[in-house]
């Protein structure tokens, strides 16, 4: 089966519209609007506020955010390097910052089902320096000194379509909220708003939608597309302190499929722990948040886990193909893409926040010359782009290039060539190792399996399928390969995790995924393992979507449905992922 078989198009109608285009309720005006309170549209805000201070002018910057409250979208490992928050708040210490605490130790295993080994700390995931932070208490903090700034955060409001004007683009349009699940106005309807400005940066996080749509309309791309992986992630109030941040390899994934696991202290209580899978993957039988919860019966991870309790559960896509999927521009006529949204993630070294950050600062000195000068065209906002290129994001994500695309080709395989890539600083085997799209990439339908398993979003953990038990390393005793029966307990199934989000959507809320046409009983079982939020379920030889589950993790949009904006405030609530 191949995914891209049934994903439907880039609904380009829904989110480019010509600016003036009847719909919309308020118009408000701005100099900036920023799409997306994480790390990277924050900063760009704070940036943009500080230069304007400084310089003695006056800047109308307004943030939107999905959210119905800051963070609440937000989810990352997190281990921080501290240097874009430095750069940011010069006058501040690293103890001013909403850190947890240093890295104080790590370890790298290779898991088999019941064993590790411990492995030598690859030079890219060396942490001395860096520390251990949760994403949604960092943009909280952020939020409230761009707010102390004077920037405009609206929480809850969606973007859903960028205004167009030419070859121009001139803001955004907000979703509507109040629609039944037919779209038609409730008591409550709102009518979207547009937010019409003389730059829009586009900070979306992973797959963003806008970004998506101005690229396919401008004809922007890469050398290689972007790949993703699907990181689930959970936290645990533990009654055994973590001392050391944790990384896995192997077992429980298959050779052939890209991934590995963390945990981190967050506290001498709180522990997070998580499992991050390329979606290039060849088992339609993977299912990540299945994985997830027979890795945790792991003896590593046990032992911290028995007796606690787990307090909150997540799951997001992740950008992962380096330097060749940057996009050839970030910038065009009024309007700049930063962060995830632009690729700006290293995974040898798992990093991406202080990139985000580091970025949107530079959008924000090329957008704030280009204000100066009345100017924000492509020519003068691609300053933005000579910044990336010059600075250590793009220096890093070159230097680590081709180890994350080694692995294509699998487990054995991959690690062999990243090693040698460690060894020879990037420069070994030489050229791009070509990548496919996500969706493009085969995969291998498993024979006699019954349609339901792992569907049910009563269940939600796929039946052991594609586990191998490690990589070739003679296991001893192994972990029961039968399938997973969640116990509340220790293992969860994906609606007790959906619970655990905070997600409250109301179940009257109009889909917001686009499914495609004849969808084939096998793309439909696909579906449901993939979706770690139980969204979608194979019936009969049909699909169900129970769209009020979405996280907003964007695993289908990569691979399937495609996921698009919808009334702000739903989805999850995170506070500490």
């Amino acid at each position: 089966m191949i995914p891209a078989q049934y994903q439907p198009p880039l609904p380009l109608n829904k989110l480019l519209v010509p600016v003036g285009t009847p719909g919309a309720g308020d118009r408000m005006e701005l100099d900036v609007v920023i799409v997306g309170a994480g790390p990277a549209g924050l900063a760009t805000a704070i940036e943009l506020a500080q230069l304007a201070k400084r310089d003695g002018t006056e800047l109308n910057i307004g943030v939107l955010e999905k959210a119905g409250a800051l963070g609440e979208h937000c989810l990352s490992g997190a281990v921080v390097n501290p240097r874009a928050f430095r750069e940011l708040f010069p006058g501040l210490h690293d103890s001013d910052f909403p850190f947890r605490a240093p890295v104080r130790g790590e370890a790298v295993y290779l898991l088999t089902a019941n064993r590790r080994l411990r492995l030598p700390t690859p030079p890219t995931m060396r942490n001395k320096g860096n520390y251990v932070a949760s994403l949604c208490e960092i943009v909280r903090w952020l939020g409230e000194k761009a707010e102390a700034l004077g920037v405009n955060i609206f929480t809850g409001f969606p973007a859903a379509s960028l205004l167009v004007d030419g070859p121009r683009v001139a803001g955004v349009r907000t979703a509507a909220t109040g629609l039944d699940r037919a779209g038609n106005p409730l008591a409550n309807y709102l009518a979207p708003n547009d937010l019409v400005a003389q730059v829009t940066v586009l900070a979306e996080g992973t797959r963003g939608m806008l970004a998506q749509a101005w690229s396919e309309w401008q004809q922007v791309t890469a050398e290689n597309p972007q790949i993703f992986a699907l990181g689930v992630k959970e936290i645990w109030e533990t009654k055994r302190p973590l001392g050391t941040i944790v990384h896995t390899l192997g077992w429980p994934l298959a050779s052939d499929a890209f991934g590995g696991s963390f945990m981190y202290p967050l506290a001498p209580n709180l522990v997070a722990l998580g499992l991050v899978v390329g979606l290039d993957y060849r088992d339609s039988a993977l299912d990540v948040h299945g994985l997830f919860q027979r890795m945790k019966l792991h003896p590593l991870f046990r032992r911290y886990l028995e007796g606690g309790e787990m307090v909150e559960w997540g799951a997001k896509t992740i950008p992962e193909g380096g330097y060749y999927s940057v996009p050839a521009r970030r910038s065009g006529d009024s309007v700049v893409i930063v962060g995830d949204s632009a690729g700006f993630v290293d995974v040898p070294s798992l990093k991406g926040i202080h990139y985000a950050m580091q970025s949107g600062m530079f959008a924000a000195r090329a957008v704030f010359a280009a204000l100066k000068h009345g100017d924000p065209s492509a020519a003068r906002l691609g300053d933005y782009d000579r910044m990336v290129n010059a600075s250590f994001i793009i220096h890093d994500l070159y230097r680590t290039r081709n180890m994350r695309l080694a692995f294509k080709h699998g487990f054995y395989t991959g690690g062999l060539k990243a090693g040698l890539m460690t060894l020879t600083g990037g420069r070994f085997p030489g050229g791009k190792i070509a990548m496919s799209r996500d969706v493009d990439v085969p995969r291998r339908i498993a024979p006699g399996v019954s349609p339901g398993l792992g569907v049910s979003p009563g269940l939600g953990v796929s039946p052991g399928l594609g586990v191998s038990p490690g990589p070739g390393v003679s296991p001893g005793p192994v972990v029961s390969p039968g399938p997973v029966v969640p116990d509340g307990r220790l293992t969860f199934s994906k609606v007790d995790g959906v619970f655990k989000s905070g997600n409250a959507t109301r179940d009257t809320i109009p889909t917001h995924l686009i499914v495609g046409r004849d969808v084939s009983p096998e793309a439909a079982d696909f579906y449901a393992r993939l979706c770690p939020a139980g969204v979608y379920e194979r019936v009969d030889r049909g699909l169900r979507v129970n769209a009020p589950n979405c996280i907003d993790c964007k695993a289908t949009d990569v691979l399937g449905p495609r996921w698009t904006p919808r009334e702000g405030g739903s989805g999850p609530k995170y506070k500490r992922m």
